[in-house]
């Protein structure tokens, strides 16, 4: 069965690893592999090629980047390469519906979420923001409309109390690299499932947003530690130090929650109540009567360190203010 797959970054990677890496198993060639168009990044603004890409050509398979897939351009390529199905994941862009019919076993995609819940562009850390304790990939027939195929297949994957989005989407990769390889020969042999989902059981999950990044220490801790590692490794939750009134810029790699026994009622929010650098904790009041316990930072203009260490540094002291 020829395959034609199309995705853009880390986690469309694992989906095309094992897909390429399975193919002879399978009986499956994989005739080509569409990304976005390589972005410039850094100070520098180089050109760089996404990981589908990069991964794609480490092993010889052909790459497409086309500007658009809504031109005649590219129908002209899919009737080249004369994909039987087409494997989408997290590729970026809204497929048209001559697209979508024109392979014989159709469009299906690898979600990061339990549809109907969290459609969109960022269900991963949507899931984390919201205190999700599981979460799971869908693999779906593609439909017009953003993530709202009939479902095929799905997994579970739990989420650690402190993990980070960085952890659980390499997991989350993984795993729905393993539902695609069961996932796929049913659908070849006509024994795979399709369930409509119930669209008023849908969330949207939309790409995250600068603004949503700042930390409003008012918030409950467990508010704040939910953001904080759903932004981790990035692009980083962020506030305003006020040492000893000099206001500085900060992110906020790690945290953990605090003892509620350590809270102080008479604090304002977002006041440093104590430091312990043996065991890298800024413990932070926060909304509610609650703590959190900040254990990585990131200063501004420095690299990533810990909380025990910005401590030795002596940038911060008990009774100054997060905040902006």
């Amino acid at each position: 069965m020829k395959i034609l797959f199309m995705g853009t970054p880390e986690f469309a990677r694992e989906q095309l690893s094992a897909l390429w890496e399975n193919r002879e198993t399978y009986g499956w060639e994989i005739v080509g592999a569409v990304s976005q168009p390589d972005k410039p990044k850094g100070r520098g603004y180089k050109m760089i090629p996404t990981p589908v890409k990069t991964y794609a050509q480490s092993v010889g398979i052909a790459v497409y980047q086309p500007e658009r897939v809504k031109d005649e351009a590219f129908l002209a390529l899919l009737a080249e390469l004369d994909p039987a199905l087409i494997v989408v994941a997290a590729y970026g862009k809204m497929l048209p519906e001559a697209v979508l019919a024109y392979p014989k076993y159709g469009c299906i995609n690898v979600h990061g979420s339990l549809l109907p819940a969290y459609r969109g562009a960022a269900p991963i850390q949507r899931a984390m923001m919201d205190g999700m304790r599981v979460t799971g990939n869908t693999i779906q027939y593609m439909a017009k409309g953003m993530d709202t195929g009939d479902i095929i297949s799905c997994d579970r994957v739990e989420i650690g109390e402190n993990e980070d989005f960085g952890s659980l989407y390499d997991r989350m990769g993984k795993s729905g690299a393993k539902l695609l390889l069961k996932t796929i020969p049913a659908i070849e042999n006509g024994t795979a499932c399709r369930t409509a989902q119930d669209d008023a059981c849908a969330t949207i999950a939309p790409k995250i947003e600068k603004a949503e990044c700042a930390l409003d220490f008012s918030l409950p801790a467990e508010a704040l530690h939910n953001r904080i590692r759903a932004l981790s490794p990035a692009p980083l939750a962020y506030t305003t130090l006020y040492h000893q009134g000099t206001p500085m810029r900060i992110k906020i790699a790690a945290s953990v929650m605090g003892d509620t026994a350590d809270t102080d009622a008479s604090a304002v929010c977002g006041t440093v109540l104590s430091l312990d650098a043996k065991k890298n904790e800024i413990r932070v009041q926060c909304g509610n009567g609650s703590t959190l316990c900040m254990t990585a930072v990131v200063p501004e203009g420095k690299g990533r360190m810990h909380a025990g260490d910005f401590i030795r540094g002596r940038k911060i002291a008990p009774g100054d203010w997060f905040g902006d």
